[in-house]
């Protein structure tokens, strides 16, 4: 069983607490995640995130809010907020802090299987939320992309495999990323990304996630043709993620 089943098998588990939803939801009042990433040049979706399964504790102690900001200020398209707990040191209420800090779109990076956490994520503050499809199957897959639409919030939907790929490039949705962190072994290939671009719909905003340590992997991320980049791990670890990410914008520019 590899990293993704364990989450899954938690996530199913807590999916089992969750009381039935009655009623009409009302849209929520969101920013375009897409438009954000859609200016000229690479743009950064940087990620707060406490701890992983492959790294441990990335940041003890840290100041969500404070780093938030400071990402902001460094020039971050958009930010990135883990919210699964148990695995990533997380909370929904981390979110809903830094959404209330910043102005500009906030992502829920979870483990999404139910639409009871795409309301969450909308109720939270988030103006999009991420959509593994390595977690669900294709009519998931598009069902929550349909779902999110109708609360007004856009899906970022990622793949890791090549099999996978083939399914995303058949839904084609408006933000698709390539993550590539085998979810057997852990580690990243940065080459990957080069492999699976021109497997992408054309249309899509293609985002390249994780694995990206340095200015110059931005840089060949750009050149390939890539929209974005989603930075998580590397920032985190400076123990300065703000500068780190001030660093990263200012030697790629």
């Amino acid at each position: 069983m590899n990293i993704l089943d364990q989450i899954l098998e938690v996530k199913r588990k807590e999916m089992e607490h969750m009381h039935p939803r009655v009623g009409d939801i009302e849209p929520f009042d969101t920013l375009s995640l897409k438009d954000a990433l859609s200016s000229p040049g690479i743009s950064v979706i940087a990620e707060i995130k406490m701890k992983s399964p492959s790294e441990g504790e990335i940041l003890p102690n840290a100041n969500p809010v404070q780093i938030a900001k400071d990402y902001e200020a460094a020039g971050a398209a958009a930010i990135s907020v883990l919210t699964d707990e148990q695995f990533f040191g997380g909370h929904i209420n981390i979110l809903k802090s830094v959404k209330k800090a910043v102005s500009i779109p906030v992502l829920r990076k979870d483990f999404i299987i139910s639409d009871h956490q795409i309301i969450d994520a909308g109720a939270a503050g988030a103006d999009a939320f991420l959509l593994i499809a390595e977690a669900l199957d294709e009519n998931d897959i598009s069902g929550f992309i349909e779902f999110g639409k109708e609360l007004n919030l856009d899906a970022l939907v990622e793949f890791h495999s090549e099999e996978n790929a083939e399914i995303v490039a058949e839904i084609a949705p408006e933000i698709v990323g390539v993550n590539c962190r085998n979810l057997k072994t852990m580690t990243t290939d940065i080459s990957y990304f080069e492999k699976m671009f021109s497997s992408l719909p054309s249309n899509s905003i293609k985002v390249a996630e994780s694995g990206i340590h340095t200015s110059d992997d931005l840089k060949t991320i750009s050149d390939l043709g890539y929209d974005a980049a989603l930075i998580g791990t590397s920032l985190m670890k400076t123990g300065n993620p703000g500068k780190a990410l001030e660093e990263f914008l200012g030697l790629h520019s």
